[in-house]
Order: structure tokens, then C-alpha cells, then sequence
């Protein structure tokens, strides 16, 4: 039995309860039935239902609830969950990606040709121009 005195449910258990007519969530370690409160929850009962069936807490603290919205879950309280029943989350790590000298790739290459032709392109035609007005005078 847990501390509060309450039942000890696994996250199994507490995944059966994910619909409208049956909506449980878990918060802090502890299980509640907010089945009465989602036509009332100010943000949707959307916002509940998409927070089923896993550990809510971070749901919950990203949202900044008011300390009237926390003395209001007492009401709603079931149970505590089992904490080994709640898998554990795993950090990303990106994949390693060998260091390669940007200055040495062909892209860098590619990437200075198609600012240079242009440039290029465009003096050449600049100094043709400035040649035939120069003989035409």
C-alpha cells in the first residue's frame, strides 16, 4: 500500500480508463478519475483525453495550474500508481556524425561556382558593353 493509504494501481490498469465515460490520469504518482470533470476543464476534455494512458505530470506542469486547479484534484483521487509500471523515459542522443572540414567538401565547391559563374557572367558582360559604347562614339 502506498503512504496516502490509497489503491496502488499499474499503469495497465489505469490505461483501461482513456474515453469520455471513463477518463483516469496520472499526476505526481497518484491516479485520478476526472471523469465528472471534463465538460469543465477550461482548456477541453480533448486536453485530458490526450494525456491518458501515461505518466500526465509533465502534461500537467507545462500548464501552469493555479493552486485552486491542485486543491481541486483531491477530489478526483483513486489511488496511487505503481512507479515500476511506468516505463522509463530515454534520453535522445543523436547519432555520432564523423567532423568533416566544410572548407574541403565538392559541395563547398559547387557552392562558390554558383556564386563566381554568375559573377563572372555578369563583369564579362559589363566590360563588352562598356567596349562596343566605347566604339560606337
Amino acid at each position: 500500500m502506498s503512504s496516502s493509504g490509497g489503491k496502488v494501481f499499474t499503469l495497465e490498469e489505469v490505461a483501461k480508463h482513456t474515453s469520455k465515460d471513463d477518463c483516469w490520469l496520472v499526476i505526481g504518482g497518484k491516479v485520478y478519475n476526472v471523469t465528472k470533470f471534463l465538460d469543465d476543464h477550461p482548456g477541453g476534455d480533448d486536453v485530458l483525453l490526450s494525456s491518458t494512458a501515461k505518466d500526465a505530470t509533465d502534461d500537467f506542469e507545462d500548464v501552469g495550474h493555479s493552486t485552486t486547479a491542485r486543491a481541486m484534484m483531491d477530489e478526483y483521487y483513486v489511488g496511487e500508481i505503481d512507479a515500476t509500471t511506468i516505463p522509463t523515459k530515454v534520453k535522445y542522443t543523436p547519432p555520432k556524425q564523423p567532423h568533416y572540414n566544410q572548407d574541403k567538401t565538392p559541395e563547398f565547391v559547387i557552392k562558390i561556382l554558383q556564386f563566381l559563374v554568375p559573377l563572372a557572367i555578369l563583369g564579362l558582360a559589363v566590360a563588352v558593353r562598356i567596349y562596343t559604347k566605347a566604339d560606337s562614339v
